[in-house]
């Protein structure tokens, strides 16, 4: 296909979009894992113990993430990011149409948890090797000095998909109850196939990012990424998971854990609930890109510094006010965790963690930053909170009380990295003053 003019915007476009498809993939799982998973997939089980059953198979595609990371990483920094960002949205979309396709637990027994395990797998690969691209994508094509606004796009994919896939549950969930254990919720997996087409349509039309075309015509591509990235920058790859500690903590407690606990244990309404998701992801979709600019002048960490703070200091009222079980109380706390709290956060990160590596293996440090850190941060919160929830008694103290440990890790960590506001990108500034030292590198950057 034919590629026209690559200018900053049309990249951050096509970024954005792609991204969002993927993500509303990816979260389609974590909604159904919270309202259905567990009566179709694990109804073999007590109530109680289908829920641990559905979240642990939520958990697999994090732990399947790195894999898609390693693997798109590696040969995105070898052949280029484009590619790799066609195949991950191809296995991402089949994945989750297959999964809309699965017959039930009452149908083909053991057989349906298992497959369905194995195609979480497929999205978790697939979702695996999108983030780095899709990132790189819109940062590697930006102008130095509006980097955290044009990267910011690749960061509205988070919650514009949580908003795609919570709409569609809710109006799935307008239908009566057998539909849609039948069929409803099958749909939203299936419009996968159309979301697919069209991701691809827009990925095809932009060209390679300028920084990566130079290093090809350098010939100073990496042979083993990953073995440079251990070799160079250690420590900034340990802070930079830190960092990701609180927001994949915030999205996945609030999307994901407390979407369930407000309908099952509290009684609210899934529409209700559902609702003040979509209104908390469409805040975070405008806040994510105005605090990706507000980095572009303040600085990244000042940003997502204030955006942690927040989130340890909402921590406890957020519990109480979803305990409260009132409609208000209810979408106040997911549009300030979803909304306020995530999207200050996570709109600085893109151009944040780009900034620290350099482009030889920058594809493969941000896909193992981002997937390593997230089997803990983001994989494993809503069985962590399940089980912090079973040991103190049904209420959230005890998960505002990791919530605040979280959100004091990744404080801690920022506060060991450098601020990369300003930094070129035409020169290799990443070697770390105890890792073995390389030439010097220029690169190309977008104007």
């Amino acid at each position: 296909m034919a590629t026209g003019p690559a200018s900053p915007r049309k990249v951050a476009l096509a970024s954005a979009v792609g991204a969002t498809i993927e993500w509303y993939d990816f979260f389609l799982y974590g909604t159904a894992a919270g309202l259905v998973f567990g009566k179709l997939f694990f109804n073999g089980l007590d109530g109680p113990a289908a829920q641990f059953a559905a979240f642990g198979t939520f958990a697999v595609g994090f732990i399947a993430r790195p894999i898609g990371g390693f693997l798109f990483g590696h040969f995105g920094d070898r052949i280029g990011r484009k590619k790799m960002l066609i195949w991950t949205l191809a296995i991402m979309g089949l994945g989750t149409a297959a999964i809309g396709l699965l017959p039930s637990y009452d149908r083909i027994g053991v057989w349906a948890p298992v497959l369905l395990i194995v195609l979480r797998v497929l999205q978790g690969i697939g979702v695996g090797g999108e983030y780095g691209g899709a990132v790189l994508l819109a940062v590697e094509f930006a102008p130095q000095g509006r980097r955290g606004f044009f990267g910011s796009f690749a960061h509205i994919g988070v919650p514009g998909g949580l908003f795609l896939a919570s709409g569609a549950f809710a109006l799935a969930s307008r239908l009566p109850d057998d539909a849609f254990l039948a069929w409803g919720w099958r749909a939203c997996f299936l419009v996968s196939v159309v979301l697919l087409a069209i991701g691809a349509w827009i990925r095809m039309s932009v060209m390679e990012t300028p920084a990566f075309a130079q290093v090809q015509e350098e010939k100073q591509v990496s042979a083993m990424p990953v073995g440079q990235l251990l070799r160079r920058q250690p420590r900034r790859l340990l802070l930079g998971m830190g960092t990701r500690f609180i927001e994949g903590f915030t999205f996945n407690f609030f999307s994901v854990y407390l979407l369930a606990y407000a309908v099952t244990t509290v009684g609210v309404s899934k529409q209700t609930v559902l609702y003040s998701i979509m209104a908390g992801a469409a805040l975070g979709v405008g806040l994510v890109v105005v605090s990706g600019r507000l980095s572009d002048r303040f600085g990244r960490k000042t940003i997502y510094n204030a955006g942690t703070v927040v989130a340890l200091l909402f921590a406890f009222p957020a519990a109480w006010l979803v305990q409260t079980g009132q409609t208000w109380a209810v979408a106040a706390t997911f549009i300030g965790g979803l909304g306020v709290i995530y999207g200050v956060v996570y709109g600085p990160l893109a151009a944040f963690w780009s900034e620290l590596f350099d482009t030889r293996y920058r594809y493969t440090a941000l896909s193992t930053l981002y997937q390593m850190s997230g089997i803990v941060a983001s994989g494993f919160t809503p069985l962590i909170a399940a089980w912090l929830v079973s040991r103190g008694g049904g209420d959230l103290w005890l998960v505002a009380t990791y919530n605040v440990g979280v959100a004091l890790v990744s404080l801690v960590c920022a506060r060991f990295l450098p601020e990369t506001l300003g930094r070129d990108l035409q020169v290799d500034e990443a070697a770390e003053p105890n890792s073995a030292t390389a030439p010097r590198h220029r690169e190309t950057v977008a104007a």
